[in-house]
């Protein structure tokens, strides 16, 4: 399946590819592709099967998902500089870039989910399966604003996303743009064996508030050596809306520095051994 492509930047430039978490598109990288473009980068985003404005028709695995991702870059022409995944889109991101190593020079992984509890993803996915619909576009905004999930989101941010995201039904009443389908199955997939490790320069940024996974970084530090970073920034798990500075950051620094010795990053808070929260 093609999929719908949003751009940010130059076009000739080199591209930095970014894919989406469960329930989002690819708008939630506009602070990502706003802050990047007035460096001469190229950033296009992706709407996943099954959300915004990309066909919502099946299968909805982790495969189908990457084969529509390179399907897409080469079907535009795109060569990727970078891929950058957030959530569900980092396990997306790792499956590409360790099949497609002659396709990824760089890869990010904002607040990884490549592995996940069966229990928790069982709850996740049986409170996305319902009908979420609401009578007025503030009403979906409470609802994500008081999710488990966001921290310290802006609401004036996720407003913009709702208002680009929502679409009103035959029955009045509005909804997300997701398949819900596409998102109970995204669910079940994390719970799957981690992607294998790509050879690739690999950043890992984990947020604060989030589950980190240090068992994750050392086999990722144990394959990578130098060519692993890691930033750590503050709030929770929606590292675009609630850190987009810092995270911002973190993928300049990375794609402008060698792949060794980027750890340590002054006002981040990467190491190499265990995590420390910053709570």
């Amino acid at each position: 399946m093609l999929l719908n492509l949003r751009r940010w930047g130059p076009a000739e430039a080199e591209s930095v590819v970014c894919i989406h978490g469960i329930a989002q598109h690819g708008g939630v990288f506009a602070v990502l592709g706003k802050g990047l473009a007035p460096g001469g980068r190229s950033v296009v985003a992706v709407d996943l099967r099954g959300h915004g404005e990309s066909g919502h028709e099946p299968p909805w695995n982790v495969e189908s998902h990457a084969r529509d991702v390179v399907e897409t870059l080469r079907a535009e022409g795109i060569r990727p500089l970078a891929l950058v995944g957030h959530s569900f889109g980092a396990r997306v991101a790792a499956t590409i870039a360790a099949a497609e190593e002659d396709l990824v020079e760089r890869l990010a992984l904002l607040d990884p989910g490549l592995r996940l509890p069966p229990e928790r993803a069982l709850r996740r996915a049986e409170v996305d399966r319902l009908d979420w619909s609401f009578e007025t576009t503030h009403g979906a905004v409470n609802a994500l604003l008081g999710g488990k999930g966001l921290v310290a989101a802006p609401e004036e941010v996720v407003a913009a996303f709702v208002r680009d995201d929502l679409r009103q039904g035959v029955d009045g009443r509005y909804r997300f743009s997701f398949c819900p389908a596409a998102v109970v199955t995204a669910w079940s997939e994390m719970t799957l064996p981690v992607p294998p490790v790509a050879a690739v320069p690999t950043l890992v940024v984990w947020a604060a508030a989030s589950l980190h996974d240090p068992d994750l970084e050392r086999r990722y530090r144990d394959r990578l050596g130098e060519m692993l970073t890691v930033a750590k920034v503050p709030n929770g798990h929606n590292v675009l809306w609630e850190s987009p500075l810092e995270t911002t950051s973190a993928i300049e620094r990375f794609l402008s520095e060698d792949s060794a010795g980027v750890d340590a990053i002054p006002g981040y808070f990467g190491d190499a051994g265990t995590f420390q929260p910053l709570l």
